[in-house]
């Protein structure tokens, strides 16, 4: 489904006006029944869990159509415990105007592949999700192991009911994601070096490189076109960073890393996805990769500031209030259907986490937005403009190959065959070599 000219209107509205077409994620629910290590929301922790009313939500939809939004989120805890809410609420964001609809899951639901009453179970799930508009609904995987995965989530047996499920979704027309949140075991144990490691930046660079390929290769076998990477969402131990109000986070060694890390990290990821961008739709921009970069390794500052409490917010389930985003918990806005947008600062320039879903839009977004204020000098404000251009142009062409990523539509391996790139020169099957790589 294609944006009405109304919607391209009301984009383009907003971008002559120098905002960015809105987002807005909806946290609607805290509980969740999965054991993940880096989330506070993880069933073990006695934390109270609340749900939000679907008369509140219809309220936040019609003040987000009322305040020009693009996209939103349905996120958790774990969403699918209510999926027909979500697909209810997914048709009346639709009708309302709202053009993006995304939700998620932990992957609860594939467990018991082995059970007689599995397929039914699933054709039942993906009859409730095709019959929405959503375009995107995403499977969350931190391995590319499937044990260390399961063991991380206690989901046994969740991986290989996925593989089962997938093709069934696709006989529905809902090409699954597949969303990586970054790890120390992403490539499996022992491949990426432990928290408190003394870091060597070529064997953490090489490191994550195997990693990375080691989960793109996997997602592949798995049936999956889509894949995004969730950056890590690590806290400090003690600090400002603490007040986060979305309880995905942690300051757990598994998602730590200090700004060294973090660059070598995004280094590899943004080396890894041209080797795969011929056969799996790859959401994460590499121009974003090469901004989180720099800004880890102390350069850019403020040239690529995040676009939350501007034109990206957070619903907080708790009390319903809108918030810049899910870390910046001291700032609430109140409440949606009494937020005034044109009261926001939007000059304000916070660089605070690496949350993907707000980062990666602002970076993309903001060529496009240097260009409407001034054509003539847009290009002096992005640092290492040509490389950095040059690479932002790239993800606009790919992205269109990708036909923006919508679920709703098959891969075209025909468009995605044109970006396909030369083997890798090092071996993704081995230990992680010594002395290779580098940031460069």
């Amino acid at each position: 489904m294609s944006p009405s000219p109304l919607q391209h209107l009301g984009y383009w509205r907003r971008l002559i006006c120098k905002r960015a077409p809105g987002q807005v994620v909806v946290q609607y629910t805290t509980r969740c029944n999965a054991r993940c290590a880096q989330c506070g929301m993880r069933v073990t922790n006695a934390a109270p869990r609340v749900t939000l009313s679907k008369d509140d939500v219809r309220r936040l939809i019609d003040a987000m159509a009322e305040r020009g939004v693009a996209s939103i989120s349905f996120t958790g805890g774990e969403p699918m415990l209510y999926a027909r809410d979500i697909a209810e609420l997914s048709r009346y964001a639709g009708a309302a105007g709202i053009r993006y609809i995304r939700t998620g899951t932990n992957g609860y639901m594939f467990r018991h592949h082995d059970r007689p009453d599995f397929r039914d179970r699933m054709e039942r799930l993906a009859d409730v999700l095709a019959d929405s508009p959503l375009n995107t609904f995403w499977v969350s995987l931190d391995s590319a192991v499937p044990e260390v995965h399961e063991e991380n989530r206690g989901l046994p047996g969740m991986v290989e009911g996925l593989r089962k499920a997938v093709p069934i979704f696709h006989d529905r027309g809902l090409y699954v994601s597949a969303n990586l949140g970054i790890n120390r075991l992403t490539g499996g144990r022992g491949v990426v070096p432990d928290a408190g490691v003394p870091f060597d930046r070529d064997r953490f660079t090489e490191a994550f490189r195997i990693a990375f390929h080691r989960f793109y290769s996997m997602v592949a076998e798995l049936g999956i076109t889509i894949v995004n990477a969730c950056y890590p969402m690590s806290l400090d131990t003690g600090g400002e960073q603490n007040e986060a109000v979305y309880a995905a986070t942690s300051t757990e060694g598994l998602i730590r890393f200090t700004p060294e890390e973090k660059a070598a990290m995004f280094r590899a990821l943004y080396d890894v996805i041209p080797f795969y961008r011929d056969r799996l739709r790859i959401f994460t921009p590499r121009s974003a990769l090469l901004a989180l970069m720099r800004q880890q390794c102390g350069l850019d500052k403020g040239v690529f500031p995040c676009r939350g409490g501007i034109d990206f917010f957070f619903v907080n389930a708790a009390d319903r209030n809108v918030y810049p985003c899910g870390y910046r918990g001291g700032e609430s806005l109140g409440k949606m259907w009494d937020l005034d947008l044109s009261a926001l600062d939007r000059r304000q320039i916070c660089e605070k986490c690496d949350w993907e879903c707000f980062r990666d839009p602002s970076v993309l977004l903001k060529p496009i937005l240097n260009m409407i204020e001034n054509p003539f000098t847009f290009r002096s404000k992005l640092p290492g403009h040509r490389d950095f251009l040059k690479v932002w142009r790239e993800d606009l062409r790919y992205y269109r190959a990708c036909g923006w990523f919508d679920a709703r539509t098959p891969p075209d391996m025909q468009q995605l065959a044109r970006f396909k790139a030369d083997p890798p020169v090092w071996n993704t099957e081995q230990d992680p070599p010594e002395g290779l790589g580098s940031l460069g």
